[in-house]
């Protein structure tokens, strides 16, 4: 049971609050539900691509050489290489162009403008180009007057406009749809929308046009990349509060990334093409002299029959004139590459790829020298020649062309031997054919030239179809795996936490202000604070009452009357080992104003009522209040008792008119030494004189906590009712009645405790035969 009162107690402020707690609930909820009404929700949009592996991905796998640049490659590195592509900049900024995102149109609605993309409705177009619209900073608010003209504020017509003109630049100027408008950046037409997505009559719509470099940024801020480490797989994400402008944007972003990165294949194999066309004009013009000497000698020396002739060449000496035209065909390819390496100096020129050199390490050196190319220039893209990066790429292109340069000369000293070596063999298999005539080794020389120049001609012309090829099937590098993709829901804000949250205040707030109203209580309200301050008995509870309503009747079924009636039978109990005189009851209090005259005069009226002889005493001759409550003459009283020897008590008792069981006798005339008069032994005469004539003498006493009056009188009481006073004494006063009673200066000490609100839930509460009152409104506070 302790438990329980102890939880009702914890619970009770909150119960008699309830309605405070509802109001401020519904407040809360309110305002959430409002703030959800009219916010602007925050849409997420992802997308999903996949880097691509150009090796196993190649269309065509014998062009692999010239598909896979070393670009991208599958290491984590080289991932978010690219992520750091994809937010660039310069990526951003095209797609916004191609999206015109710097151009946002706002409808006006009830509370707030809202804004929309793809069905405006009215269009504007620019005059100027779009290089200088891109950098306008301006918001213009455009209100439809009718179907054919407009109200147009916010442009900036200072440049434009006479001084009387200025004067209309607070309401705007009017202006037909269609007809071009002059402003500061240049002339503008707006044209209006019909059909479904027309503007209404009386709406207003606002222009808002940002600079392009500014939006970029934005949202540049707002683009998340994520990958996993070892994966190829990047996931794009933004957040707008346009769910179609964030999905059309990651759509676009991804596709200007791979136009940058199909332009980057382009550039190599161009470089490729390029170099093996103008090889191709010197191989031709040679191949043509060549066969011109031929057609010359054999006219000169009438050589028709070649093939016979052919025919007395040893296969040992076809052997080795082929080997002698391989070996020359890698020593002019390695020319050409040294020419080459010679013309085009700069750190951002590419070299073709694998033009026919045997050696391995030449294109090894030259896919490594393009990647660092490639790289070199995506950087520059975003950054200068002083970065680091770019320096330090610089220093090893250029340490990749000395080593080519040096591998192309160890290379060609190595074939120029065996060319030498295949050429003396070549005069000793000649000198063995003896009986050829001199001119047909003349045509042969001759038309090994030829061979060679036709051989080159044809490798060639092979090689620049594979790079027009090529050129035909590049294809981006990420792979969509899920395009662009926006949830209805909003990601900000979250409706069930914003819900939640409005709830949770709702209820924190008003409970929370309640528990620190409670907490910076420190007023004596009902039993239980009374109980945990004090060991002192309890003898009863008064309840609060009208302030009209002093004094109990005899007949009376109130609340206060019932109060008395307990407090009357506890006295009973509390004193019933006397009966062969009166019963002697002190009434006092802490202080002032917490109910001791009330609690005296009620106490002795109940008391009389039951048609027991009872004497009222006044011994508060500070401040007497008990005489005012009953409407007695307080002209001779306990103060001229104690003062004057010759004045009998019976010439200071009054009479109650009220009852003819009460008697009173007021506290007199107001002594300037009334301490030192409650000591006098006339005090002593004056209860030995009365104490035998009544059953009971309720005495109304000075404040315990103000003076020492009433503890001069305490050895003649009986009883001592200690009076508290609820909502009105600080808990930390009650430490006076606690040491009163340990200290026993207060005889038989019990507390009272007057004024106790039970509406409030504390209390036994009285009104048996009461008549019930009117119920208060719900919307009505205590």
């Amino acid at each position: 049971m302790k438990q329980k009162d102890s939880f009702r107690e914890i619970l009770s402020p909150y119960l008699l609050k309830w309605k405070f707690i509802l109001i401020c609930l519904i407040g809360f909820m309110a305002l959430v539900f409002l703030y959800l009404r009219y916010t602007d929700y925050l849409y997420q949009a992802s997308a999903t691509i996949k880097l691509k592996d150009d090796k196993s991905n190649s269309k065509l796998p014998e062009l692999n050489t010239l598909q896979n640049y070393g670009l991208f490659k599958t290491n984590n590195t080289n991932v978010l290489d690219e992520i750091e592509v994809i937010k660039s900049r310069t990526i951003i900024t095209e797609a916004i162009k191609d999206l015109k995102f710097n151009i946002q149109y706002f409808v006006e609605g009830r509370i707030n403008d809202h804004e929309t993309y793809s069905n405006p409705p009215i269009s504007i177009n620019f005059s100027e180009p779009d290089s200088l619209i891109y950098k306008v900073d301006t918001t213009l608010t455009i209100k439809i007057n009718s179907g054919t003209q407009f109200l147009l504020k916010g442009a900036d017509f200072s440049k434009l406009k006479t001084k009387k003109e200025k004067d209309l630049d607070d309401e705007g100027t009017i202006h037909n749809f269609g007809e071009p408008v002059t402003t500061s950046f240049g002339d503008i037409t707006i044209t209006p929308r019909i059909g479904e997505y027309a503007a209404k009559i009386g709406s207003r719509i606002t222009v808002k046009i940002s600079p392009i470099e500014k939006v970029a940024s934005d949202y540049k801020g707002k683009l998340i990349l994520e990958n996993k480490e070892t994966s190829n797989v990047i996931k794009l994400s933004i957040k707008d509060h346009v769910k179609e402008k964030a999905s059309l944007f990651l759509d676009k972003l991804i596709e200007k990334y791979n136009e940058d990165i199909v332009k980057d294949k382009e550039l190599v194999v161009q470089a490729t093409s390029d170099f093996i066309n103008s090889r191709l004009e010197i191989v031709s013009e040679e191949l043509g002299e060549v066969d011109l000497t031929a057609e010359s000698l054999q006219k000169e020396n009438k050589l028709t029959d070649l093939q016979t002739q052919s025919s007395l060449f040893l296969q040992n000496e076809k052997e080795n004139e082929s080997q002698i035209i391989q070996t020359a065909n890698q020593i002019q390819l390695i020319d050409y590459m040294s020419d080459h390496l010679s013309e085009k100096g700069q750190a951002n020129d590419l070299l073709p790829a694998n033009i026919g050199i045997s050696d391995n390490s030449v294109a090894l050196i030259t896919k490594k020298h393009n990647e660092l190319v490639l790289e070199r220039n995506r950087l520059l893209k975003n950054s200068s020649d002083k970065n680091p990066t770019v320096i330090n790429l610089t220093n090893q292109i250029d340490q990749l062309k000395a080593n080519l340069q040096e591998s192309l000369s160890s290379i060609k000293s190595t074939n120029q031997i065996t060319y030498n070596n295949l050429v003396n063999e070549n005069q000793r298999i000649n000198s063995q054919i003896y009986s050829a005539p001199k001119k047909q080794r003349q045509f042969r020389d001759i038309k090994r030239q030829q061979d060679i120049k036709e051989a080159l001609y044809l490798y060639l012309l092979e090689k620049r179809e594979e790079a027009a090829i090529t050129h035909g099937v590049s294809s981006p590098n990420a792979k969509i795996v899920d395009k662009a993709y926006v949830s209805n829901q909003p990601v900000s804000p979250k409706v069930p936490l914003i819900l939640l949250a409005g709830l949770i205040l709702g209820l924190a707030v008003p409970v929370g202000f309640v528990y620190l109203i409670d907490l910076l209580d420190d007023k004596v309200h009902n039993i239980s604070d009374i109980k945990k301050a004090l060991s002192v008995p309890f003898i009863g509870d008064i309840p609060r009452s009208n302030k009209k309503q002093h004094l109990i009747s005899k007949v009376d079924y109130s609340p206060k009357a019932e109060a008395f009636r307990m407090v009357r039978t506890n006295i009973d109990f509390m004193l019933q080992n006397i009966s062969d005189r009166a019963k002697i009851i002190f009434v006092t209090s802490t202080t002032s104003k917490e109910g001791k005259s009330h609690s005296s005069i009620n106490l002795a009226l109940s008391l009389a009522y039951s048609d027991k002889k009872v004497l009222l005493i006044e011994t508060d001759i500070r401040v007497p209040r008990a005489t005012n409550y009953l409407d007695v003459e307080n002209k001779t009283g306990v103060t001229n008792f104690i003062g004057n020897h010759h004045l009998g008590i019976h010439e200071v008792i009054s009479k109650y008119p009220g009852s003819e069981y009460l008697d009173i006798i007021p506290s007199g005339t107001i002594p300037p030494n009334p301490a030192e008069l409650l000591m006098s032994n006339r005090v002593k005469d004056m209860f030995d004189s009365v104490k035998n004539s009544y059953d009971y003498i309720i005495v109304d006493t000075a404040a315990v906590g103000l003076v020492t009056d009433t503890l001069l009188i305490s050895k003649f009481a009986d009883l001592f009712i200690y009076v508290v006073r609820a909502n009105y004494l600080r808990k930390d006063q009650l430490e006076i009645a606690q040491r009163m009673y340990d200290e026993k200066r207060l005889p038989n000490m019990a507390i009272l405790l007057n004024g106790v609100d039970h509406k409030r839930g504390y209390g036994y509460g009285y009104g048996y035969g009461k008549m019930p009152s009117k119920k208060k409104a719900w919307w009505k506070f205590k």
